[in-house]
């Protein structure tokens, strides 16, 4: 995944190994956490250590969710990185492997839940 993202052109700002906390993930998806699936979610997320990642570059949030594919990887094409990764288990938890912020505004809400000590910052092209 990440030499996909690299291979765009895009840089990786920043990059830790990490093990969610509940409170991260509630934070993070606090609009699911009153859904039925969510505790299978959250058993997944913290079940083991997950990459985190800023990721800039132009149009960066556009071009990383076409690479991410659809939420369910039954659904992604092959060659994004849920069609090729991603599985739905006998749970129903879909495993979909990969999250992207679907907008600055998400972006700027989702990174100092990752990473307390940054800040989201747009790419400015250059001149």
């Amino acid at each position: 995944m990440i030499t996909r993202i690299e291979h765009r052109g895009f840089t990786i700002d920043a990059l830790k190994v990490t093990h969610a906390t509940a409170d991260q993930l509630h934070q993070h998806y606090a609009a699911l956490v009153g859904e039925p699936f969510f505790p299978r979610i959250e058993r997944f997320m913290t079940g083991g250590p997950m990459v985190a990642m800023i990721v800039s570059g132009f149009n960066v949030i556009e071009a990383v969710r076409k690479m991410t594919g659809a939420t369910n990887p039954a659904e992604a094409a092959p060659g994004t990185i849920r069609g090729d990764f991603g599985r739905e288990w006998a749970d129903r938890t879909i495993r979909n492997v990969i999250h992207s912020s679907d907008s600055e505004t998400s972006a700027r809400r989702e990174i100092p839940i990752w990473f307390p000590d940054r800040q989201y910052a747009p790419h400015q092209p250059e001149k």
